[in-house]
């Protein structure tokens, strides 16, 4: 059964006015804390979704990898090789903690990441600062969350967005974010023994 036109038209224009209300009172500005979480895929993908954003918009902004490193991955590969004059890309980590084995070395990364982070966050220049993965840095307690959660606080620029991604997002940081997204796993195609492919997961 169909709505009728004159219905469908009149229904859609109070909608339309109810949203317009909304949107009118939405009317500041600043810079967001974003957390990608969850055990589901696409936790970075989302965020390089932002960052590619940024460049489009000629926004600088800045990638810190707190845990990946030890293969290439498109989205750094694109990045470097073309929009390195507007993003910088720091690759601080080694791969990850299983591939490693090496605990003192893997907290050393993540301190030198982090201070590598914080430079980039405290400049007002870039728009956005992408932390890949520092969630799995603080989930071993490699780095201390109150520092961060403390960083982000007081020194973070106004106008500066930081997103940080990585499964088992502590709650302090959880609580200082502006906007939290969890991915769910529903299905994955490892589970079946597919491999990770390129352009999917790299």
């Amino acid at each position: 059964m169909t709505d009728d036109p004159d219905r469908h038209a009149t229904k859609m224009k109070k909608k339309k006015a109810a949203r317009e209300k909304i949107m009118a009172g939405k009317t500041e500005e600043k810079g967001l804390v974003i957390v990608h979480t969850g055990k589901g895929k696409g936790k970075s993908s989302a965020a390089f979704g932002m960052i590619f954003r940024c460049i489009a918009h000629g926004m600088p902004c800045a990638v810190v990898q707190f845990i990946k490193g030890a293969m290439s991955t498109g989205e750094r590969d694109l990045i470097t090789a073309h929009f390195g004059d507007i993003c910088a890309f720091h690759t601080m980590g080694e791969g990850f903690t299983w591939e490693t084995q090496d605990k003192s070395r893997d907290i050393e990364m993540a301190r030198a990441a982090w201070e590598k982070a914080k430079e980039l966050i405290a400049d007002p220049r870039n728009r956005m600062v992408l932390l890949d993965e520092i969630n799995i840095a603080l989930r071993y307690d490699y780095l201390d969350v109150g520092e961060v959660v403390e960083f982000l606080k007081t020194a973070k620029p106004p106008m500066t967005h930081v997103v940080l991604t990585g499964r088992n997002a502590k709650e302090e940081l959880i609580e200082v974010a502006d906007l939290v997204t969890e991915m769910e796993l529903v299905k994955h195609p490892f589970r079946s023994g597919v491999k990770a492919q390129a352009g999917v997961e790299f």
